[in-house]
């Protein structure tokens, strides 16, 4: 059962008819509206909409996917809209509403094409394609966690529908085939790149999506070494090495990028040094709002990743490439992840390095509740939050750990000691 609980907590109404949900998406800028009757709907997914006020011409759709415990609502704290809003574009927010509101990315009857929740997806993105001035080579998917996962899944499903997706935190595509796989790769499987991308290439032909991959090298829920499976996987389906060809410090962040012979940038890597499990915004910068697994660190993920799928103006996003012919491996060994690993101390840590009284612990929630480092808090006091700063640590259960901080053992923060 923990195993279970453990992957169903990765994370991170009535609807409208069609003429009223034309005039909703026309009339206000910060309206969510509800769609139904987009399909057959297998998955059994509630489906929202964010229209532009002023929609440009031949316009983008992105999808994005909401990590476990979050509602579609929560997601939008990631900044779509705001972007949305000022360059045009419609995002479409697909939602589970079962269980711990996860998207099933381990299960084959979930993630293959044609079935459940995957196919409820692109019934989502064809209703709007029917609907509204979007371009159908203009479509995105993005997502957080198990909506990360689930993001790499619709890309290998549906590289006909989804010309680049956004991995947020995730895992590569059909990395589980079973639940009991997936605690593995929650922590990095390692394959070759030829190993994943052959699992992108059977699952089905076409173009090969651009891909930027996402994650703080501080994940406690899916390991940093996920971005250089990820990179391998996706670099591998579209025909390119895993050495980078540039590499760019910005802020918090470091990214690597990918690029074709022609100089495009088929894969680019982000990652955030400091940065636990979630989706990066800078809410200073007008980038998204704090919540539930959307961290504030100065980075801003989302408007990356909208210029990386071409949404921001400038020069458009390159031609896809063929992917329907098996690659061949380059033989190029995969770069090492500069990210620091995530540790399992599993017992009190004390920094000796300084002169400093600073305690650190890294334990399960449970524990530190239990130990009186952290109070049960949120909805249903389902979290975690450290007792004294009031900082969130995550899910309140034995298999979610985190890091607190402590001068005097009475006010304790999220964190490790300096």
């Amino acid at each position: 059962m923990k195993r279970v609980l453990a992957v169903l907590l990765l994370a991170a109404g009535c609807g409208l008819p069609d003429e009223a949900m034309r005039e909703s998406s026309t009339a206000s800028a910060a309206v969510m509206t509800t769609v139904t009757g987009f399909g057959s709907n297998p998955g059994g997914l509630n489906l929202y909409l964010y229209a532009p006020s002023q929609p440009a011409a031949r316009t983008g759709l992105v999808v994005a996917l909401h990590g476990c415990t979050q509602s579609a609502a929560d997601y939008q704290r990631a900044g779509w809209n705001t972007f949305a809003e000022a360059n045009g574009f419609y995002v479409l927010y697909p939602e589970t509403s079962s269980g711990a509101r996860c998207f099933l990315w381990y299960d084959a009857l979930q993630t293959a094409r044609g079935r459940g929740q995957a196919l409820s997806v692109v019934q989502g993105v064809q209703w709007a394609l029917g609907r509204f001035d979007i371009d159908p080579a203009r479509v995105f998917v993005t997502g957080l966690s198990a909506g990360g996962a689930m993001t790499s899944e619709l890309l290998a499903s549906y590289p006909d529908v989804f010309s680049a997706g956004a991995v947020m935190a995730g895992i590569p595509a059909r990395c589980a085939s079973s639940i009991g796989e997936s605690s593995a790769c929650q922590q990095g499987k390692d394959l070759s790149p030829a190993q994943w991308g052959n699992l992108v290439r059977a699952a089905a032909t076409g173009p090969a999506p651009r891909v930027g991959i996402y994650s703080g090298d501080a994940d406690y829920v899916v390991a940093v070494k996920n971005v250089t499976e990820l990179m391998e996987q996706w670099t591998n389906v579209n025909g390119v090495d895993q050495t980078a060809d540039e590499t760019t410090v910005l802020g918090r962040a470091t990214r690597r990028q990918y690029r074709d012979a022609s100089g495009a940038t088929r894969v680019e890597t982000w990652v955030v040094s400091g940065m636990g499990h979630g989706t990066a915004v800078a809410a200073s910068q007008g980038c998204g709002s704090v919540g539930a697994f959307v961290l504030d660190v100065g980075v801003c993920s989302t408007e990356h990743a909208a210029r990386f799928f071409g949404l921001l103006g400038g020069t458009p996003p390159p031609p896809p490439v063929d992917a329907g012919t098996p690659l061949v491996d380059a033989g190029v060994p995969p770069p090492v992840d500069a990210g620091t690993p995530v540790v399992d101390a599993g017992t009190p840590v004390v920094d000796a390095g300084t002169p400093s009284s600073c305690t650190e612990h890294y334990a399960s929630n449970y524990d530190q509740v239990q130990a009186g480092r952290a109070v049960r808090c949120g909805n249903f006091n389902s979290y975690a939050c450290a007792k004294g700063s009031g900082e969130q640590l995550g899910l309140w259960n034995t298999f979610y750990k985190s890091w607190v901080k402590s001068n005097d053992a009475s006010y304790w923060s999220a964190g490790r000691c300096p």
